[in-house]
């Protein structure tokens, strides 16, 4: 048995999205089946404690519609151009040693992924996207909001389709990540719903303080 978190926006004052533990059984294995077992008993043990319906944001999800919202197959506009999400992520990353490696845009992103721990020397100093310089904390905020910049454009699709009690993502394991796309999916619901999403879309360090103090709650 292990434990991973169900993300379930919030609409708490002061808060942005609550986590909430759910022990169930794990399948060991990399192929896609194993993959969606656990997703499979993931949700059943949820279910349990009262957390249904739940979307899994990730390219092992059972669904087209958590497939399309990883962050592997999520689109995001740079420059005019479009490209994945991961990969516009990895490519903003900033070294102390090795500096930025902006080529990594154009690669699909399992490739993006992999190349910047080869190519990446020294410490994530900042983050360099859209012509502008971003913080590196809160760690998981520039993740975050770059999810939140891919989806805002097709809010109205949002409201139509997602409306899920929780999300999950299968990969992420709190013990050894920061970001997780499951996660800023239910930071989008709860800003959504608390009529902040436009305000974070056009601003980091809107969205930044948010966290901030979404933090400071937990």
């Amino acid at each position: 048995m292990v434990n991973r978190p169900i993300f379930v926006p919030s609409i708490k004052k002061g808060s942005l999205v609550e986590w909430v533990p759910v022990e169930f059984e794990w399948f060991p294995g990399f192929s896609l089946s194993q993959k969606q077992k656990s997703i499979e008993s993931l949700h059943s043990s949820a279910r349990k404690q009262g957390i249904f319906p739940v979307l899994e944001v990730s390219t092992k999800s059972t669904t087209e519609l958590g497939r399309r919202l990883s962050a592997f197959n999520l689109k995001l506009e740079v420059d005019g151009e479009l490209h994945t999400l991961e990969s516009v992520y990895q490519s903003s990353k900033v070294f102390s040693l090795s500096g930025q490696h902006t080529e990594l845009m154009k690669l699909n992103p399992f490739q993006a992924k992999k190349r910047v721990r080869e190519l990446g020397r020294g410490e994530i100093v900042a983050f360099r996207c859209f012509g502008e310089e971003f913080a590196t904390e809160p760690k998981n905020a520039f993740y975050d909001w770059l999810y939140i910049r891919a989806i805002y454009p097709h809010r109205e699709w949002v409201a139509r389709n997602i409306d899920f009690y929780g999300y999950s993502d299968i990969e992420f394991n709190p013990d050894k990540s920061i970001n997780c796309q499951a996660r800023a999916v239910a930071e989008y619901k709860s800003l959504e719903m608390n009529g902040a999403s436009d305000e974070c879309f056009h601003s980091f360090e809107s969205f930044k303080k948010v966290i901030e103090y979404a933090q400071r709650k937990e």
